[in-house]
């Protein structure tokens, strides 16, 4: 009480005084000290003492500027404010990746996204696709020679040292990216002379790498041109791209439904993942490593039609965390490689299986929204 008292006769004291010179004024205890710097003084420069021999060099921390307009300013000085940093905008979906000779595309997007837009290019640019893999994330192109292809990427070739009458054929495969939702373009070239009818094989490495360069350089180009355009993903030729070769509903042993899946895991894991967004139900988590989805039956899924509107967000409450644990319906889909397949389950926990009939109404919902 007695600290309170004092404070309060302080507070009494300052607000009665006719001026407050003492404490904001030029000589006053909170004076604003912006301009104080003009009479700071250079001091001399430290001195190595006597006798040491192995010095290392000694640099200002705070150099006095060279351009200062009038160092003999007086008075009071407005500091200006710094500029703001320049903005970078927003950098591409696709960039340029390199190690040693060989050279590829990153894609911020998933590789069914990615499928539709490079097929797009090589067909815009002349080149005829012999054939489509998009299960293993693969197509390649015919024999062609330079003048079949279109103008632009015949001149980057020509550049390149390829021969005007020489043919060339292209591989393009799509990979996952290290990073969940990215995809790395890989394009490989084969080159034979004008009249050859030689079966040249691709390789696994690079061996045309100035033509593997020029090809790689024009389709990021011509990507990112794309991607600042707002070029859109064909939805259909996104499902094409990881839609499995088979989908067939069964038991296993022990009479639990199964869903077979044919198709390389990492296509697999994108297609179920599609398949879940279109249903009903909100997908909570996902653990890629384990290969597990976690959905919650007892709630919608998460898209826009299903949020509250405008009036819905102001009169309505917002649900406890407490509430949706109480009514939660959560079971996890676990994705194993079993052979060439992919088997699709429905899971309690990872101890206990799903209730036959709840794991055939979520398999049966997966394989509806694969097709």
């Amino acid at each position: 009480m007695k600290r309170l008292a004092g404070l309060s006769a302080l507070a009494l004291i300052i607000s009665s005084t006719s001026g407050c010179g003492w404490l904001w004024g030029e000589d006053g205890y909170f004076r604003d000290r912006g301009s104080d710097y003009l009479e700071a003084q250079q001091t001399a420069p430290m001195q190595i003492p006597p006798g040491v021999s192995e010095t290392k060099r000694l640099d200002p921390l705070l150099p006095i500027p060279r351009n200062v307009a009038d160092d003999t300013a007086k008075g009071e000085f407005v500091v200006p404010r710094p500029q703001p940093l320049s903005t970078v905008a927003d950098s591409s979906d696709f960039s340029l990746q390199k190690s040693g000779n060989n050279s590829w595309v990153l894609a911020q997007r998933a590789p069914a996204e990615v499928w539709p837009v490079a097929h797009q290019y090589f067909e815009d640019n002349g080149f005829r696709i012999a054939e489509d893999r998009p299960q293993t994330g693969e197509f390649s192109t015919t024999w062609q020679r330079l003048d079949e292809l279109s103008a632009a990427v015949a001149k980057r070739l020509t550049a390149s040292g390829t021969a005007s009458d020489a043919e060339t054929r292209v591989r393009v495969r799509i990979e996952p990216g290290v990073q969940r939702n990215t995809s790395e373009i890989y394009v490989v070239s084969a080159e034979r002379p004008a009249g050859s009818s030689a079966d040249v094989p691709f390789t696994d490495r690079a061996t045309n790498v100035a033509l593997d360069a020029a090809l790689t350089d024009d389709m990021l180009a011509s990507l990112s041109r794309s991607s600042a355009l707002g070029g859109s993903v064909s939805l259909l030729a996104a499902r094409d791209y990881d839609t499995p070769s088979r989908v067939a509903l069964s038991e296993d042993g022990s009479g639990n439904p199964v869903l077979n899946v044919g198709s390389d895991l990492d296509r697999a894991w994108s297609s179920v993942g599609r398949a879940l967004n279109q249903g009903e139900w909100r997908v909570e988590d996902i653990n890629r490593s384990l290969g597990l989805y976690y959905i919650n039956l007892a709630e919608r899924a998460d898209t826009p039609e299903n949020k509250p509107g405008f009036f819905g967000r102001l009169f309505g409450s917002k649900e406890t965390k407490e509430e949706i644990d109480a009514r939660a319906e959560r079971y996890q889909v676990r994705l194993s490689k079993v052979g060439d397949n992919v088997q699709v389950t429905v899971e309690k926990n990872i101890n206990t299986v799903a209730p036959a009939d709840v794991a055939r109404r979520v398999l049966g919902v997966i394989q509806d929204n694969l097709g």
